[in-house]
């Protein structure tokens, strides 16, 4: 079967719908299939990979996100007639949508994966004098119409569907690589530290809807608090020149966006607390990292996060400095080893091998598994 792919807000810097597109790929290479990607880049190209193709296609780019859309429609169908889909899998709501009504045309099985809640999207950038959640139902409903199947990687993320009865919904958990995120023996050396430094770790895109800020008004009020903190932040984007100048004063370690796997499971390793401030994630892939890592999270109680993150593995609390250092201070006052032991207990109950065998039952039969 050849399974393509679609996707934007792909590029070198990118983190969780990347490493999603990679994992699910080389799932689907393993169980026999052969894989092509569609994304948008810089130029025109074609890429081998040890799993499978990318398409590469000239894109222009989305302001100074970082990020390139693919918003010729008409060569991305062109590029797919060449290709000659078995099955369609589009990672993207925006340009891309209507590529299922050009699916079903031709009688290929289509799937769409909503990386985002649109409801609570609008929220973050539209004036809630609006009717967000009308506007989110009727585009939902027509993404839904037009696609065989929708897949939400958490019930959070799919209850802006279920409102609507969709029929075809499936629920697939996104997972973590608990090979290359583990806890680490001698993991306070990967951050300097004093001994009594309690370290905080943000690894996120540094973008309005991530509300990174919230990480550096956290560090403030533990200070504030007396207690001896300092913060790691291990990622980039547009917010990044706001954020250094907010924190000037204060101890954070800016290291940019981190490639390196190894040494981001290191950094992860070495924190006593990750903070995932972001309101809207619908699954959270970071956290889900630094949980394998052993290291425990607190997160927005907006996003999907809680209901990831069960009663031991972390703490959720309304989005600013003050509740999340409040949590930061709870997680602590637990021992070390109970919350380190129950975070990576949690991290490895997500395996890629079983979202990967639920995205297969999809394209295999065109029909949405069990939700």
């Amino acid at each position: 079967m050849r399974i393509v792919q679609v996707a934007n807000f792909v590029s070198p810097t990118s983190g969780g719908l990347r490493t999603t597109l990679r994992h699910l790929a080389e799932g689907y290479a393993d169980h026999g299939h052969e894989v092509v990607q569609v994304i948008p880049g810089t130029v025109d190209d074609e890429v081998e990979t040890p799993w499978g193709r990318q398409v590469v296609r000239r894109s222009p780019a989305l302001g100074s996100t970082g990020y390139r859309l693919l918003l010729d429609r008409s060569g991305v169908r062109r590029a797919l007639e060449r290709v000659g889909p078995d099955v369609l899998e589009v990672h993207d709501r925006t340009t891309l949508r209507g590529l299922g009504r050009w699916a079903r045309a031709r009688g290929i099985p289509a799937l769409v994966v909503s990386h985002e809640r649109l409801d609570r999207w609008l929220g973050q950038w539209l004036p809630a004098r609006l009717p967000l959640t009308a506007l989110a139902d009727r585009s939902n409903a027509a993404l839904a119409g037009d696609f065989d199947t929708v897949v939400c990687t958490t019930g959070w993320a799919a209850e802006e569907f279920r409102r609507l009865h969709v029929p075809n919904l499936a629920v697939f958990p996104l997972a973590v690589d608990t090979a290359a995120f583990r806890a680490r023996t001698g993991r306070r050396a990967e951050v300097p530290r004093s001994p009594r430094d309690v370290v905080l770790v943000l690894a996120s895109r540094l973008s309005r809807e991530k509300r990174p800020e919230v990480a550096v008004a956290t560090l403030r009020a533990l200070l504030g608090r007396g207690v001896a903190a300092r913060l790691v932040v291990a990622g980039d984007g547009p917010l990044r020149p706001r954020m250094q100048a907010a924190a000037r004063d204060l101890p954070v370690e800016w290291l940019g966006f981190v490639a390196d796997r190894a040494r981001l499971a290191g950094v992860l390793a070495a924190a006593d607390v990750a903070l995932a401030p972001g309101p809207i994630e619908t699954f959270g892939l970071a956290a889900l990292e630094a949980l394998a890592c052993g290291t425990p999270v607190v997160a927005d109680s907006r996003s999907a996060l809680p209901g990831v993150l069960g009663p031991h593995a972390g703490r959720s609390a309304p989005g600013d400095g003050a509740a999340f250092a409040d949590a930061v201070q709870d997680l602590l006052a637990t021992p070390e080893v109970t919350r380190r032991t129950a975070a990576r207990a949690l991290a490895e109950e997500f395996s890629w091998q079983r979202t990967v065998r639920g995205f297969l039952h999809v394209h295999q039969s065109g029909r949405p598994g069990a939700a």
